[in-house]
């Protein structure tokens, strides 16, 4: 069997890497997915819509494309990992432990 594993949560350490080698180490069959973890990217989530656009639309259109595909992923794991940091506020790890 296979698991299809979704890792939520602070993107400041390590804990996705190491969750994911110890997966592999420990023979674990599984497909990780998590959020866009870099910035840049994720902002850029939503640039393929339309023409290019700054500030508040640019935002809002990569901040929907990212919701419908975390949305996605969390509908489709077996088991979803979360994880609170205490440098920030976890305002997205605690939205994807509510689905």
């Amino acid at each position: 069997m296979s698991w299809n594993i979704y890792l939520s949560g602070e993107i400041h350490t390590d804990w996705r890497e190491r969750i994911i080698d110890g997966t592999k180490s420990a023979g674990i069959s599984a497909a990780l997915t998590s959020a866009v973890t870099d910035h840049s990217a994720s902002n850029a989530a939503g640039d393929f819509l339309s023409p290019s656009s700054q500030g508040f639309w640019r935002d809002h259109k990569s901040a929907t494309v990212n919701a419908i595909r975390t949305r996605t992923l969390i509908q489709n794991c077996d088991i979803a990992l979360v994880r609170f940091g205490d440098q920030y506020k976890q305002w997205h790890a605690a939205f994807d432990a509510g689905q």
